[in-house]
């Protein structure tokens, strides 16, 4: 099944938390903090693999997550690191964050991988606490958090032009002519559901790519049948080839088709709108003899949009619309269309661990703290112990929260609550206190 746009959710691994141990051996009958360190969480990385042309895969599942981090063990062995998850997408497919819709990662031209979600570190274990006051720390810290985002895995096309028309204009008849690409090809309409590329060889050191979009139908931009669908794949073309049915032996005026096919695309994006245009009158086998069609195409179209009268049956006119886009092409930047980052999980999923807040509860009648800063703190220290409480306390001190919470009013006496932790504050405070900050 051809798929090319598709949500799932992504989620890299927990770090492992550090491990809280002390030696313990035979005739060492007090022996020092030996809890070792977490394993860090794995990475979410995207690769683009040229063996893969639909994004169908991932309809299967909804959830990725890279592996967790071990906890660290005893004796100083750290815990084993999470191993990473990769998701291999085809080149060309937009990475956006599902909730702005803004663009995390283009995989086409240089960007072959990237790393979007970062593994949780892994948490210290206690033996990196001993100091000459501390000689056994209890405590570790945790390992960081996982982090999960919602992401939206959107393919566009990667081709140097794509044919745009009706339904019957012949498109699929004039890829499957020129290039290597064997869409299905009958007399009936919407015989393409699904794009083709091709690569159509001008000579031995010349080529490009061709898309055979399927046919266009009349409010195709407001997404009318697949519009959407399928329009999404001439964004990143270079060269528009309008195929309009010639002959008008369904009913239709060539010159007419035209000008609609330009106002469906304009609808979609107007910069489509602005790419090179030609315009490929198909059919002109079954042309009858007193049609004027292709005289008021060149009337009404060029100089600005190139008539190529064509044949994808008897391969009349085809040398010279190849030759025409390969033109085109030459006279245009090589590099592919390849979209900027709007986006940067990095940044916007990881709040600043060094924030912290405090502000006053009218309705409790106390001071609070919290933020990263404090939470992340919290994590590793032992309050239930008095080493452990005078960390907590010069902590406080150093990083400015007690200048904060004086800028904020407090005053002896007053509950300061920190993350459910209830203290007095005292003005001259000895660091050595245990019941207030």
């Amino acid at each position: 099944m051809f798929s090319d746009k598709v949500k799932i959710i992504i989620r890299s691994g927990k770090g492992g938390d550090g491990h809280v141990s002390f030696r313990r051996e035979k005739y060492v009958p007090a022996g020092g903090p030996d809890g070792g360190d977490g394993g860090k969480g794995g990475d979410v990385w995207f690769y683009a693999d040229n063996n893969e042309n639909t994004l169908g895969s991932y309809r299967r599942m909804r959830k990725y997550k890279a592996e967790d981090g071990c906890e660290g063990q005893g004796a100083r062995k750290s815990g084993k690191a999470g191993k990473d998850l990769i998701l291999k997408v085809p080149e060309g497919t937009l990475i956006k964050d599902s909730a702005s819709g803004k663009i995390i990662a283009d995989m086409s031209g240089d960007n072959k991988k990237f790393l979007i979600l970062k593994g949780g570190r892994g948490g210290s274990g206690n033996m990196h606490f001993a100091t000459s006051t501390m000689q056994a720390p209890r405590y570790a810290k945790p390992g960081g958090d996982a982090r999960e985002l919602e992401v939206e895995l959107e393919l566009k096309l990667i081709a140097d032009c794509a044919l745009a028309g009706f339904p019957s204009a012949g498109k699929s008849s004039i890829i499957s002519k020129v290039s290597n690409a064997r869409p299905e090809v009958a007399a009936y309409h919407f015989t393409t559901l699904t794009p083709h590329l091709g690569v159509v060889r001008v000579d031995e050191d010349n080529s490009f790519v061709m898309a055979d979009i399927p046919g266009l139908i009349e409010g195709a931009a407001d997404g009318a049948g697949l519009g959407h669908e399928f329009l999404r794949h001439i964004q990143r073309t270079k060269v528009l080839v309008n195929v309009v049915d010639a002959s008008g032996l369904e009913g239709r005026d060539p010159v007419d088709d035209v000008k609609r096919i330009n106002e469906e695309l304009e609808l979609f994006d107007p910069g489509l709108i602005g790419k090179p245009m030609i315009i490929a009158a198909n059919k002109i086998d079954i042309l009858p003899p007193e049609s004027d069609s292709i005289s008021r195409l060149k009337e009404a179209y060029e100089p600005e949009m190139t008539v190529y009268p064509v044949s994808a049956v008897t391969g009349e006119g085809m040398q010279a619309l190849i030759y025409g886009i390969s033109q085109i092409l030459s006279e245009l930047p090589a590099d592919d269309i390849v979209y900027e980052q709007e986006f940067d999980p990095e940044t916007e999923l990881n709040p600043d661990n060094s924030s912290f807040k405090v502000y006053f509860d009218n309705k409790e009648g106390v001071y609070c703290v919290d933020g990263p800063l404090v939470e992340k703190m919290l994590g590793y220290t032992n309050l239930e112990s008095e080493k452990g409480f005078m960390f907590f306390q010069k902590f406080i001190k150093e990083k400015g929260i007690r200048e904060a919470l004086i800028d904020a009013g407090v005053a002896d006496g007053d509950t300061v609550r920190i993350y459910g932790y209830d203290f007095e504050y005292i003005s001259d405070i000895d660091e050595e206190d245990p019941d207030g900050i």
